[in-house]
């Protein structure tokens, strides 16, 4: 299954124009418990460092660490669910720039499941391209804050960014990575028709 959905800004900040349009698409294949998505968008301005600000795996809502025992960051490690209990800012612990570190070889933030008094599966995004990434943030402010931002980069009119993802259940960080390893090089995820017989890929193709 695959869904295509869009969006053209009708609003602007000072000095910019609306009409932006953002992109997405979905694929969901089968037998896999995971799906790709990916986000695309053309602008209308020309921009110094223009940002798409996502969510990935998405927030985290709990209550003192009630459905959740860890969280992975790839560029950290894995962080226990009593380092949640209390709110923090972004910049306070576990924030990712890119312009402060070595691009990753890998981008993955993922928390594990809590299945009554054992730890269960692995809720996960891989991001294909780690350096589409400018931002990550990992904090508590009532949930945990799970806020990605794409892009980030000087831009002209016309053009477009984005990314791509891997987002759904694991058993395991290593099954994380090894699926992160295999689609290295991928970007720009597609569809081609409108029914049963529609056709999905990549436009472009690495050697991962």
């Amino acid at each position: 299954m695959a869904v295509r959905q869009c969006f053209q800004w009708t609003r602007a900040a000072r000095g910019y124009i609306a009409g932006s349009r953002w992109e997405q698409t979905l694929v969901f294949p089968d037998g896999q418990r995971y799906f790709f998505a990916s986000d695309r968008v053309t602008t209308v301005n020309d921009c110094e460092c223009l940002l798409l600000r996502t969510d990935l795996p998405g927030h985290l809502k709990h209550d003192r660490g009630d459905c959740f025992t860890s969280i992975y960051l790839s560029h950290v490690g894995e962080i226990s669910s009593d380092r949640f209990l209390y709110d923090f800012p972004p910049d306070g612990d576990f924030l990712y720039r890119r312009a402060e570190r070595a691009i990753q070889e890998h981008l993955i933030r993922a928390y594990r499941l809590r299945v009554g008094a054992e730890a269960g599966p692995w809720l996960g995004g891989i991001t294909i391209d780690p350096a589409d990434v400018y931002e990550a943030w990992c904090h508590q402010r009532g949930y945990v804050c799970f806020i990605q931002e794409i892009g980030g980069r000087k831009i002209r009119r016309d053009e477009s960014f984005g990314a791509d993802y891997a987002i759904g259940y694991f058993d395991s960080v290593e099954e994380m990575v090894v699926l992160a390893r295999r689609l290295k090089g991928l970007k720009g995820l597609k569809v081609a028709g409108e029914t049963e017989s529609a056709r999905w890929g990549w436009t472009e193709h690495g050697g991962g």
